[in-house]
């Protein structure tokens, strides 16, 4: 039986996340952190029905947990990452915003403490998949860019889900602008952000959205669009749980769901 806890127990995505790992027979829940309702018990509040785990503001390494899933906020994921390592607890992080730099002394630090850890900028297996066929279509065109589309309650932009596959893609090709004039923003910003290989990323936020990403990749005579929607944050958790299980069963670092797929 995998021990899990869950950071950001009361969050949309941290009590789809609750709920996953309750109902999941190789997993136990033994802990919720969070900032609010402390003390109070997340299979009540979450799921109806109490389950004798009461929610907490820190994490607490008595209850020895083997995983934390930490679905919080950017501000806080890269210490809250470090902690759980330095306590011997394997995180599986899904919280983006994360910086190059942080990525790696995490990594280094997983790889000093034989501590598992697992960054995914994506649980969706449809979004990984979408990754991967831009990947290989980026063998074959010269042009690209990417729309990515969210709820107006992201805080981060561009998604850590359009970063990484910028830079899938840019693993096949250096540069996506062949055969663009020089080019003039009349209004600062109108080309999006410049990402890997000079793919264009840009970013919407809007209220309706729940997590859409475009990819439109171009070449003379033909356009090829990649698009993944997500309209319940319950396609995640198939991802999660996979992740859990890996970082549980094996050691190491692993940046990216398609790494274990």
């Amino acid at each position: 039986m995998i021990k899990v806890a869950v950071a950001g127990a009361l969050g949309k995505m941290g009590k789809e996340v609750v709920k996953a790992v309750t109902n999941d027979p190789d997993c136990e829940l033994v802990q919720a952190i969070d900032k609010f309702e402390a003390g109070k018990d997340i299979g009540q509040i979450v799921c109806g029905k109490e389950n004798g785990v009461l929610i907490s503001e820190e994490i607490n390494v008595d209850l020895k947990p083997d995983v934390v899933v930490d679905f919080t906020q950017p501000s806080a994921i890269f210490e809250n990452a470090k902690k759980y390592i330095k306590c011997g607890v394997s995180p599986v992080i899904g919280t983006t915003g994360l910086k190059p730099e942080q990525i790696e002394e995490l990594k280094k630090l997983s790889e000093e403490n034989n501590v598992s850890c697992l960054i995914a900028p994506n649980f969706s297996t449809g979004a990984v998949l979408m990754m991967k066929f831009a990947k290989e279509a980026a063998k074959y065109f010269n042009n690209a860019e990417i729309i990515e589309l969210h709820h107006n309650q992201k805080k981060d932009a561009p998604s850590g889900t359009a970063i990484k596959t910028a830079e899938l893609m840019a693993e096949e090709n250096d540069c996506f602008t062949t055969g663009n004039c020089d080019e003039k923003e009349t209004l600062t910003g109108a080309r999006g952000a410049n990402g890997k290989s000079q793919i264009r990323i840009h970013s919407v936020r809007m209220p309706g959205y729940s997590a859409s990403q475009e990819v439109i990749l171009g070449a003379a005579g033909q356009v090829l669009t990649i698009r993944h929607d997500t309209s319940d944050r319950a396609c995640y958790m198939n991802g999660v749980l996979l992740a859990v299980k890996h970082v549980y069963a094996q050691k190491g670092f692993i940046y990216g769901l398609d790494n274990i797929m």
